[in-house]
């Protein structure tokens, strides 16, 4: 999970180049970015139901509401729109990330970046499961982009979390596992959310559950590090 220099998450081989800026795939104009928003949104649907193998572009578009032609106008092929999914859901996963510096506060930087990532869940949990089954297929799409880009940017992060241990601003913890387990627990709530479901007594999640999970979250992770909850 993370993001190329300038943002864009990507990944060189045969068939293309893995792109998060995926606005930047239509030209302007307010019916393109909806149906490129329509299009992507069915794609995250069809891609979780049924897996890359299972998905056409033919069900994407009947999602979508859309002509077939509609969708390779945007995307030529299958792969192209899956590689879309992919990259926009990395960069809203990794963006926040920015905010955690050497100047931050060690708590309010966590906090703010578990919370985001507590918002991602609750509002795309769809899309987290297609990233779920990436990884669990191999990462065979996005594998560059993790030994490259992702291991840059948790390389560049750890380096900051390890500079607030040095200060005696943070409990000692290993910080690149620090940030799997933030990962873990957060893509929890999506990945496995008809468990937690069955286990807490819902049919569905309200936001006020999230809420409260979202305070459980980020209080268990940052007494982890020895922090205490920043104030509001």
């Amino acid at each position: 999970m993370a993001q190329a220099s300038g943002g864009v998450p990507r990944k060189e081989k045969a068939g293309g180049t893995v792109r998060a800026d995926v606005a930047a795939a239509a030209p302007e104009g307010g019916i393109r970015r909806e149906n490129l928003r329509r299009i992507l949104t069915a794609a995250e649907q069809v891609f979780a139901e049924q897996g890359y193998g299972g998905a056409t572009t033919a069900a994407i578009a009947l999602r979508a509401g859309l002509p077939k032609a509609n969708v390779h106008y945007y995307f030529s092929t299958k792969r192209d729109l899956y590689r879309a999914v992919l990259a926009d859901i990395l960069k809203q996963w990794l963006d926040p990330l920015a905010h955690v510096t050497p100047d931050s506060d060690p708590a309010q930087a966590l906090a703010g970046y578990i919370r985001a990532k507590m918002r991602a869940t609750r509002d795309r949990p769809v899309v987290s499961k297609v990233f779920a089954g990436e990884i669990i297929h191999g990462a065979e799409e996005i594998w560059g982009f993790l030994t490259a880009d992702l291991k840059s940017l948790v390389d560049e992060k750890a380096a900051v979390l390890d500079g607030w241990i040095a200060e005696g601003r943070m409990a000692p913890v290993d910080t690149r596992h620090f940030f799997f387990f933030i990962w873990a627990v957060t893509q929890h709530y999506a990945d496995f959310d008809a468990q937690v479901r069955a286990v807490l007594g819902r049919k569905k999640l309200t936001r006020r559950d999230f809420d409260t999970i979202t305070a459980e979250v980020v209080r268990f992770i940052l007494r982890g590090a020895g922090l205490s909850l920043p104030s509001t």
